[in-house]
């Protein structure tokens, strides 16, 4: 199989392994060299090279860091059952690479699907975490609070995706063209989204069984009932001191899915984007990685005022910005 990421769109200093777990082959890109690791889930329709730009932030910080390609991305295992897909074995999956690596302490970092499983992981204590940084996905219970009538127009392509054949049908068409642009699309800034990286994801979607893999997360949570086993077990208070970045300008959650958050987490730290995306850590990689740092040093984490050269629809805007 042909690499999804060409050589030349990666930091030297990140190389990539493939790991054993929970009876699956995971790719990893990692980088540095440390018994303390941070684990970086993606999301969908990401690929693990959506951590490019924190990989090498965390290997300089004195870490670990492993960016693995989830069940059903890169060239990680492609199971099909549907149910290969529950949020169970996803959290396992996350158990078993952390017992691979062989670290002493481990912080998990986390973005849209991959924050799903990270929030989960987080809940039920299914390994020791020293901190826990999410980005742009609430948790669940405070999601469910929170739930209105503008959250769910937003949600409607988790409804779509319940339906047998038709999304793959839709999202594979002109080659995945559609894929590979919608990060462009949607983000604000659009400086790191240029067309090699829309390739990237283009080309990690299409490979064989891949679309009907990432839609499998959705179907599995929804119409596999992971959400209700959740739910019945209940919401216990994360112990883990955790960090929140949310880009506001999110396509798919609205910024109310984030209130009340504190009522789950025991040490919680927000910190607001306005004028950044869904694709936060991507689109606004030195905001974010200052932030990141600063709470993994247990420092203030900095409430940035910043200006930032936007890119929309192809013209740039320079606008003062303060969170």
């Amino acid at each position: 199989m042909s690499e999804v990421v060409a050589p030349s769109l990666k930091d030297p200093r990140i190389r990539t392994e493939f790991v054993e777990a929970n009876g699956l082959r995971f790719e990893v890109d990692q980088c540095g060299k440390s018994d303390k690791l941070v684990l970086c889930l993606h999301g969908f329709p990401e690929h693990s090279f959506s951590w490019r730009f924190q990989l090498p932030l965390f290997a300089d910080l004195g870490y670990e860091a492993w960016a693995p390609n989830l069940r059903g991305y890169g060239q990680s295992s492609k199971p099909e059952a549907q149910g290969a897909y529950a949020i169970e074995e996803l959290m396992e999956d996350v158990a078993q690479l952390i017992d691979a690596s062989g670290a002493r302490e481990v912080t998990l970092v986390a973005h849209d699907w991959g924050a799903v499983i990270a929030w989960y992981f987080a809940i039920r204590q299914v390994r020791p975490l020293k901190k826990l940084i999410i980005c742009n996905v609430p948790h669940p219970q405070a999601m469910q609070q929170k739930f209105n009538l503008a959250q769910l127009k937003k949600s409607w392509y988790i409804f779509f995706f319940q339906i047998p054949g038709l999304a793959e049908f839709l999202m594979s068409r002109n080659n995945g063209a559609a894929l590979g642009g919608m990060m462009r699309s949607s983000a604000v800034d659009k400086r790191h989204f240029g067309d090699e990286v829309g390739e990237v994801y283009r080309r990690n979607a299409m490979q064989p069984g891949a679309l009907t893999a990432m839609v499998n997360y959705y179907r599995a949570l929804v119409r596999g009932g992971g959400a209700k086993r959740q739910r019945a077990l209940g919401f216990p208070k994360i112990e883990t001191p955790t960090l929140m970045v949310w880009g506001e300008d999110d396509v798919a959650l609205t910024k109310e899915t984030t209130y009340g958050t504190d009522q789950y987490v025991r040490h919680l730290t927000m910190r607001y984007l306005p004028r950044v995306s869904h694709w936060v850590q991507q689109e606004q990689p030195e905001i974010v990685n200052a932030m990141m740092k600063a709470f993994l040093a247990d420092e203030a984490v900095p409430q940035l005022q910043w200006r930032a050269e936007l890119v929309l629809d192809g013209a740039g805007a320079d606008i003062d910005q303060t969170n």
